[in-house]
């Protein structure tokens, strides 16, 4: 456990140390600034918190951001240790694979939570201040976006860490890394919106759509900001989508779970087996 510790220690400490935090969380911070500014403009007259419409451009940038930089994070995780001759090192001292597997990825996971939450929390206060003062009750949508935004990055992660187990190079593994993020941030939602309309509902009904969506956490994730809140699906154009998404909160963040769980065990079954 205290191998652990320190390994997750350390993993902050580069994070800190290299920039990474600051730069991520200033990234996210100007990006949330930026959509708020600009997307809650006509909230004042219809009465809407700025944070309930900022929602929804966050919804649509996280999909794309959080995964890319979460895999930036952990694809050489593994592999780029190895190529370097550290991870060798690193296991001639009193500590298991899965200590380091373990340690390493809650490191990485405590630096994307820092940038996430640092980000998108200042961006939220100041949009707020901007429209004249702070309001506790517009925060639930905008702290389950922060927290859905995590598990989603902490899946990508997985995700990253499983690739780095699997090749011998850190070339082909940010190649791969690139090609899962291209699937599943943009080829697979057009790839389903395809199909939707060439089979006009004839085979694809909403319980069969609604089990494929569970195959991409990017779609979990949409799912569980834009029709977990009733004026998010109506600001996001998804209230008929709500109607028909039959699965609950709880099987929805099941299923974002089993996407960090899955493809981690993975990792470290194939890490275990692993030559040095």
């Amino acid at each position: 456990m205290n191998a652990t510790l320190t390994l997750i220690g350390k993993e902050v400490r580069d994070g800190l140390r290299n920039r990474w935090v600051l730069a991520v969380a200033l990234l996210l911070a100007a990006l949330a600034l930026a959509l708020g500014l600009l997307g809650s403009a006509p909230t004042g007259s219809v009465k809407v918190d700025p944070l309930v419409v900022t929602v929804v451009s966050l919804s649509s940038l996280s999909i794309f951001l959080v995964p890319l930089i979460a895999l930036l994070l952990s694809y050489d995780a593994i592999v780029g240790e190895i190529d370097r001759g550290t991870m060798a090192l690193l296991l001639s001292y009193p500590v298991s694979r899965a200590q380091v597997l373990t340690g390493k990825f809650c490191g990485h996971l405590v630096v994307l939570s820092l940038a996430i939450v640092g980000g998108y929390g200042a961006a939220g206060i100041l949009l707020q201040l901007w429209h004249g003062g702070l309001d506790v009750s517009g925060w639930t949508p905008f702290l389950l976006l922060i927290g859905a935004s995590i598990l989603l990055g902490a899946g990508f992660l997985a995700l990253g860490y499983l690739i780095s187990a699997l090749v011998s190079d850190r070339v082909t593994a940010a190649g791969i890394a690139v090609g899962v993020w291209l699937f599943l941030v943009v080829i697979f939602d057009m790839g389903l919106i395809g199909l939707l309309v060439v089979d006009q509902g004839r085979v694809v009904t909403a319980q069969m759509l609604n089990v494929i969506l569970l195959f991409n956490p990017t779609d979990v994730y949409r799912l569980l900001n834009l029709t977990g809140h009733e004026n998010i699906a109506m600001f996001s154009g998804m209230a008929g989508l709500t109607d028909k998404a039959t699965l609950p909160t709880a099987a929805l963040l099941l299923a974002q779970a089993l996407w960090v769980v899955v493809p981690l065990t993975l990792a470290a079954m194939r890490f275990k087996r692993r030559a040095l």
